[in-house]
């Protein structure tokens, strides 16, 4: 994202009152990476050793070890050393939207925690949690479907069919009773990232939230392509940041976990590949 990008001084719809100011970390040689982990000791194996953390541990570096295929002498020159397993992160970030907006008891995001967490960091009245004086209540926040219309979407699945090989008989997989999905494997999960999730929700979802789901979408489903070029690439890096800021603009703090932000790499990985 660049330097003066809007959303850099917007100090409501992020963090309350803090302007960011951090720049993105470069990224190390090979050569420049070797020298950070040689200053690092050897491992140490055994359950007496416990956890080991160096110097500085969490502030200037997250090391705590010193991988053993440094010890290869090409390993420094290989530009790109390890590869993030793409639909394992598409797996992750779908499961994560689906069951915040359908609202799937135990596995959403949208729990009493996060909620705690926007009246903390968030200027996000509308989500607090309201005490009425017995219980604690949850507003339904906007981005999450009301009961009837979850059941029009999980019938809308059941009643899906797709051309032979392009994915799994889906409506196996739906519980229209019970308004669950159940057994989904990565595979299905791609189908529903990049083919589904701007069919379900649209004209359901407010027009922002939806557009923000559509990108994170069209992210995944160019980024699998057959055929990309450098130019395409190149834009899909700027685009897939401005995307996640909008997605935390909407959703609570607590959605955002590591899988959240691994997209953000995709598209180096994938140019390098």
């Amino acid at each position: 994202m660049q330097p003066n990008h809007r959303y850099k001084k917007n100090i409501k719809d992020f963090f309350v009152g803090r302007v960011e100011k951090n720049v993105a970390p470069p990224r190390l040689s090979g050569e420049e990476l070797l020298d950070v982990v040689s200053e690092y000791g050897d491992i140490v194996f055994g359950l007496q050793s416990g956890k080991q953390k160096f110097s500085g541990f969490g502030l200037t570096h997250n090391w705590v070890k010193r991988s053993i295929f440094w010890e290869l002498p090409y390993w420094k020159t290989n530009l790109l050393r390890h590869n993030l397993d793409v639909m394992h992160i598409e797996k992750n970030v779908f499961e994560n939207i689906f069951n915040t907006v359908m609202d799937v008891k135990g596995k959403t995001k949208d729990n009493i925690k996060a909620r705690l967490d926007v009246a903390l960091f968030c200027n996000r009245k509308n989500m607090e949690l309201v005490w009425d004086g017995s219980r604690v209540a949850k507003p339904r926040a906007s981005f999450v479907l009301e009961k009837n219309t979850q059941l029009l979407v999980y019938k809308w699945l059941k009643s899906l069919r797709f051309p032979d090989g392009h994915a799994s008989n889906i409506s196996r997989l739906v519980n229209t009773e019970e308004c669950r999905l159940y057994g989904i494997k990565s595979h299905d999960c791609q189908v529903f990232m990049q083919t589904l999730i701007p069919l379900a929700f649209r004209d359901l979802l407010p027009k922002g939230i939806w557009d923000a789901l559509t990108e994170i979408s069209h992210f995944f489903r160019d980024i699998c392509s057959s055929k990309l070029n450098v130019d395409h690439i190149e834009r899909l890096e700027m685009n897939i940041v401005e995307t996640i800021c909008k997605l935390e603009m909407i959703l609570p703090p607590s959605f955002f976990d590591s899988m959240e932000h691994l997209p953000v790499h995709l598209p180096f990985e994938v140019k390098v590949g």
